[in-house]
């Protein structure tokens, strides 16, 4: 009993040792407390925006108050500034206000770039006390308006833009295959439907100057030499290829078989390349034959699924129909729809389309968004692509059927994507009239499809510089600002980088198949509608698009 009774004694002596102080006080005197002192005020440039500014001029001035004056002899081991990758920036510091006030002025920082600007809580007032916590401010300088690169006229401004994007396809294409590569850091990887696009770049390239007919022919009649005996299931080729021996890559654990929509992109750019090689001397002719023989032995209808009234993406040796994915609209895959109807082989009947692609009818939207109608698809149109890999080849000017008036829907789709990057709902910095595009591209630590219901802040130049035919003005706006102000930041060897966010400074050094293919042929399709001249003259795209309910001048 007496332990007990002790026990409970000791219990309650702590219980109000407790109550008298922070924690129970050791034997001996109590240690005070350190004291401190916090910030009362911040301004950039006379303004205050929190913790983050934006479009800083490069000399901008920064003053910080406490609550109580400042130990000018702390200042200099307790500021730093420093970019994003930890390297220092000079400034200066001064006491004003009493001491009160740190004024902070940078010697001069560099255009579009993030810093950070910290203050440790080893910053002493001059009584002795440390900083309550400590101060961490990003500064993000604006961009240099100054152009960046000579003026010259906006026709040579489309002709550049062509040719150093061309390289990608070009000097970039596999050495043994000759297809592209899927990305400047893909190795060995080349991918089907981008080599598709690169196909009809190498058309453009021809028809500007950039490699003669011969060299054209010769390089396109080494892909499909390749392409004849590359891997293919129910003769749809993968995603990805190994661009030395022509095996499949998994694009995904399941991946590893037959990709109908980058088969549908790839077929669309040979058959663009037969029209285009029309001669009557053996190689033309040649070619021609292989062509026809490649894209008459794709199995459409196999991909209907044990013939049900949709297509569906993918089919694998090993899986099957397991990643079970139909191809629906409306997106990217109108082509896939038209290739398959097209086929003189395996043709797939119109219910398929208007079950399997038109939902019969649910891909219609009709609702405005920025004051501008659009008949299909999903809530502000989606990321851009869907209005670009389909419109490579099949011309959408005065082309209509049952759901739609397409040369209406890609305009509008485009347009919106401009009003919303203009209107700029989440206040992202830089966006602008003059900066647009959300579409699929790079984004930092990933790959996203950017869109005004998925925005990140990137903006991707293959949004609007593929958007030439539809939006001539609104893209020349977005070429000239990427060329011109933003420079080398955006441009280079093979054109425009992928991708860019001028909220958090960060530029892709990367560059894609499926994003520099549609740039240089679609700015080729608004200055001479080239590829859509070629692709809709083949005699199989005529009927198979009339056979689908389509009406066009151009069919």
């Amino acid at each position: 009993m007496t332990k007990i009774l002790q026990y409970f004694l000791i219990l309650f002596l702590f219980v109000v040792a407790c109550k008298k102080g922070d924690t129970p006080s050791a034997v001996g005197p109590e240690t005070p407390s350190q004291t401190s002192y916090s910030f009362t005020d911040l301004k950039v440039n006379d303004t205050y925006n929190g913790f983050t500014y934006y479009g800083l001029n490069n000399i901008p001035v920064i003053k910080i108050t406490f609550s109580s004056p400042i130990n000018a002899s702390s200042l200099s081991e307790n500021i730093t500034l420093t970019d994003a990758s930890g390297n220092s920036a000079a400034f200066t510091s001064t006491l004003e206000n009493n001491d009160n006030t740190v004024v902070i002025i940078p010697t001069s920082l560099q255009p579009i770039t993030k810093y950070i600007l910290t203050i440790n809580t080893g910053l002493l007032s001059k009584t002795g006390d440390k900083l309550q916590s400590s101060i961490a401010l990003n500064l993000i300088t604006a961009i240099d308006d100054t152009d960046k690169f000579a003026r010259i006229p906006d026709d040579e401004l489309l002709t550049l833009v062509q040719k150093q994007t061309f390289k990608y396809f070009w000097d970039f294409g596999h050495p043994t295959s000759g297809l592209a590569r899927e990305r400047n850091t893909s190795g060995n990887i080349v991918t089907s439907g981008g080599s598709g696009f690169g196909v009809m770049a190498m058309i453009a390239g021809i028809n500007r100057g950039f490699i003669s007919r011969t060299e054209g022919l010769t390089r396109i009649q080494k892909m499909v030499t390749f392409l004849k005996t590359a891997d293919r299931f129910h003769g749809a080729y993968p995603h990805w290829l190994d661009g030395s021996t022509g095996k499949v890559i998994p694009f995904s654990a399941k991946d590893n078989g037959g990709d109908l929509v980058e088969t549908s992109f790839l077929m669309a750019g040979l058959i663009t390349a037969r029209q285009y090689f029309n001669g009557t001397d053996a190689s033309e002719t040649a070619l021609r034959t292989d062509i026809n023989a490649i894209y008459n032995t794709v199995e459409w209808n196999w991909y209907r699924k044990d013939n049900s009234n949709t297509l569906y993406w993918h089919w694998s040796p090993n899986y099957n129909w397991d990643m079970n994915l139909p191809v629906k609209g409306w997106n990217e895959c109108l082509i896939t729809y038209v290739m398959a109807a097209s086929s003189p082989t395996y043709a797939i009947p119109k219910i398929v389309y208007d079950n399997g692609w038109a939902q019969n009818g649910a891909i219609k939207n009709g609702n405005t968004y920025y004051g501008i109608q659009l008949p299909l698809g999903t809530t502000n149109g989606g990321p851009l692509f869907f209005s670009h890999y389909s419109f490579l080849g099949i011309n959408p000017k005065g082309l209509t059927d049952a759901y739609a008036n397409y040369e209406t829907q890609t305009k509008a789709h485009t347009l919106i994507n401009y009003n919303y990057a203009k209107t700029n709902p989440l206040n992202y910095y830089g966006y602008s009239e003059n900066c647009w595009g959300l579409t699929a591209s790079d984004v930092p630590n990933g790959y996203t499809a950017s869109a005004p219901g998925n925005d990140v802040s990137v903006i991707a130049p293959t949004a609007a510089l593929s958007s030439f035919p539809y939006t001539p003005t609104e893209s020349m706006q977005a070429l000239k600002y990427f060329y011109y102000k933003l420079g080398n930041k955006t441009w280079g060897e093979y054109g425009f980088y992928d991708a860019f966010s001028l909220k958090d400074q960060w530029f892709a050094n990367s560059t894609l198949a499926i994003d520099q293919g549609p740039i240089i042929v679609m700015i080729e399709n608004y200055r001479s509608g080239l590829l859509w001249n070629l692709f809709m003259s083949a005699p199989e795209i005529k009927s198979g698009m009339k056979g689908l309910g389509f009406n066009s001048p151009n069919l």
